[in-house]
């Protein structure tokens, strides 16, 4: 056992946060403390870290146990740059170091023979300390560190002169090179971008030590923890798995609670009933009946030493529920060979992108890849240095952006911004409002007050009432709480529109996105499934065309084999042949739409298969028509990607 938290209390202002909880944290434990925002779960891992004490109740530590806590970023002199801040997390091996140097210099300098033997034995020994804490292995953890959390520009910066979320990522690499017995991350993936997530999560996995982390991200934390401890209402619940099952097994505890208290609510009532019943009949009586009397007595008490089931809690929640009144044409976005650059940095060139009406499309990338660069070309409020950007008849489009809210409205009361975007009376204001979370005196208060998360509902609510067909979000789970991350999923789920996002959240973008774009080296790739597919997809893609150079790339067994090579000369003979740089790229585009083409025709010959059996059987028509309307789907999707083939050879 590494801890133990026993009774302990604790309120702010006299309100009370959590009373008498009381867990256990073991060695080697993947812990996530999961609850909703204002459940105390903070609050707790402060205590844990030593940051805050607890009003009641005492918490015991295995002795010398090392913590390393996320959420407290240390300060350091000013002149100290990323790379001297993160050598610190070697403080012992460096004073050993230091000492070898002194050492060195006094073997180097003319000592009497005993002298010398002395401090050949002590460095000796400090050399050997030196080499088995890995002393020489200093630099390359720092590289692999800062590989991992995608922090190589920042490691000859000045960590005075860092943004807050620059410091969080550098803060977090230090504390991991420290290597303490127990890490306590509260929100580790804020500013990561999903490169880094994914490495994170792996070096969690294999972390020799326990490991307590509060996240929003769902996905993390299934990769992550083997236990879940819920706060919910001051009162700590714990199951022995991931998110997922975490998820699946509350709703069942709480579905049978619920039943459970409806039956005891009835037994009560019957019970209150007959007590009222029985002390009537003794009162009829002349004289009164003391024996119904007695036994209403009875009953009472029994009534009153009845263990009481609480009524489970009833969170509220957001409701979202995006109506298109007109759709779109077939049509909707079309990307043909854009290239964009800023100040000669190269950002992509000559992409594509096909996006049709009821497509949902995520694209994914790590940090400075140019997501959100594309997402201005498509708004129009950039313009491609080549290529074109159309979008299609009668497309309307909603933006929510990762900033969320107009700069300019920031001073503004939160229903006079509403109400700028959207002209309705102030009570109906209020009421689209409520059900966006902004309850009473909420609306009145301004803008520039709201929390990351406020003003992304703020934004929602705005999106709701404005009747698009197409919607472009940009990180749109940043700063939700899960219970509304889950509303917003459940209502794009829904939406009959277009969506096309930018993300980090894998949780959000396996449950509703499959059609995933790709931005890496200045290229853009398109596969067919969710993230973790289209993420298997494009490691296997990268890991071939790293293996093989100029080999001959075959299409079908059974058709004729054609390389690109062949096609591009075929179909451009006496044409000036592309850079080398360029001529790679168009290669592994070409591999890697033989491949989704490959895989929608295998699709297509399983629904076909399908489709004649329901024929066949007249069975269900409803499963009928839904297997006609998913082989439409499959059947543009491959169209899309032929034209894209002959746009190549054209």
């Amino acid at each position: 056992m590494l801890c133990s938290v026993n009774e302990i209390s604790k309120n702010y202002g006299g309100n009370p946060i959590f009373t008498a909880l009381t867990l256990q944290i073991n060695e080697n434990e993947r812990i996530g403390l999961v609850g909703h925002n204002g459940s105390g779960k903070t609050t707790l891992m402060k205590i844990l870290a030593g940051q805050e004490t607890a009003d009641t109740g005492q918490v015991h530590w295995k002795k010398g146990t090392s913590i390393g806590y996320l959420a407290q970023i240390p300060s350091f002199p000013n002149t100290m740059t990323v790379h001297e801040v993160l050598r610190t997390a070697f403080q012992p091996l460096l004073k050993i170091q230091q000492e070898m140097k002194t050492l060195e210099l006094k073997m180097a300098t003319s000592l009497p023979s005993d002298e010398i033997e002395q401090v050949t034995e002590k460095y000796g020994v400090m050399q050997e300390t030196f080499t088995i804490q890995g002393g020489y292995e200093i630099e390359e953890n720092i590289e692999r560190m800062v590989n991992g959390l995608q922090i190589h520009a920042l490691i000859p910066q000045l960590f005075s002169q860092l943004s807050g979320g620059e410091k969080t990522k550098v803060s977090l690499a230090l504390m991991l090179l420290q290597e303490p017995e127990l890490l306590l991350l509260d929100e580790p993936t804020n500013h990561l971008d999903i490169i880094a997530m994914e490495w994170l999560g792996k070096f969690i996995q294999s972390y020799k030590g326990t490991v307590v982390i509060i996240s929003h991200d769902r996905y993390f934390l299934d990769e992550t923890v083997h236990k879940i401890i819920d706060l919910e209402q001051g009162e700590l619940s714990t199951y022995f798995t991931n998110y997922s099952d975490y998820v699946k097994q509350k709703e069942e505890r709480i579905l049978k609670q619920f039943a459970d208290y409806e039956n005891q609510q009835k037994k009560i009532k019957k019970m209150k009933e007959a007590i009222k019943r029985l002390r009537e009949w003794a009162n009829r009586s002349n004289p009164p009946n003391e024996g119904l009397h007695k036994r209403a007595k009875n009953m009472e008490r029994a009534l009153q030493r009845m263990e009481k089931i609480e009524r489970p809690p009833v969170h509220k929640k957001m409701k979202i529920d995006f109506d298109v009144n007109k759709r779109s044409g077939k049509e909707v976005i079309k990307l043909q060979q854009v290239s964009k650059s800023f100040a000669n940095k190269e950002i992509f060139r000559a992409i594509q992108m096909n996006v049709q009406y009821k497509d949902k499309i995520a694209i994914v990338g790590g940090n400075g890849t140019g997501k959100s660069t594309l997402l201005k070309m498509i708004l129009n409020q950039l313009s491609p240095d080549q290529g074109e950007v159309l979008v299609g008849s009668n497309v309307n489009i909603g933006y929510v952006s990762q900033d969320s809210i107009d700069k300019s409205i920031v001073n503004e009361r939160v229903i006079d911004a509403f109400r700028r975007e959207v002209m309705v009376s102030e009570a109906e204001a209020r009421q689209i409002l409520a059900a966006f979370m902004f309850y009473g005196h909420a609306v009145f208060r301004k803008v520039d007050q709201l929390s990351g998360g406020e003003r992304v509902r703020l934004r929602l609510a705005q999106l709701l009432q404005q009747n698009t067909n197409c919607l472009i979000l940009d990180e749109p789970t940043n700063h939700l709480d899960i219970a509304s991350r889950e509303v917003l999923e459940e209502a794009l789920e829904n939406y009959e529109g277009t969506v096309i996002t930018v993300s980090h959240d894998r949780y959000f973008l396996n449950r509703l996105f499959h059609n995933v774009y790709w931005i890496e080296d200045h290229t853009m790739y398109y596969y067919l499934g969710n993230y973790d597919e289209a993420k298997k997809k494009h490691h296997e893609f990268k890991s071939n065309v790293h293996h093989h150079d100029d080999t001959a790339m075959t299409r079908n067994q059974s058709k004729k084999e054609v390389t690109w090579k062949e096609a591009k000369s075929l179909a451009q003979e006496n044409v000036e042949q592309p850079k080398a740089i360029q001529q790679e790229s168009d290669e592994q585009q070409w591999e890697l739409l033989e491949r989704n083409i490959e895989q929608i025709e295998k699709e297509l010959q399983t629904i076909y298969e399908q489709i004649q059996k329901q024929i066949e059987s007249v069975e269900d028509s409803e499963q009928l028509n839904q297997l006609y309307s998913e082989c439409e789907d499959l059947e543009q999707r491959r169209n899309q990607l032929y034209e894209q083939l002959e746009t190549f050879l054209s």
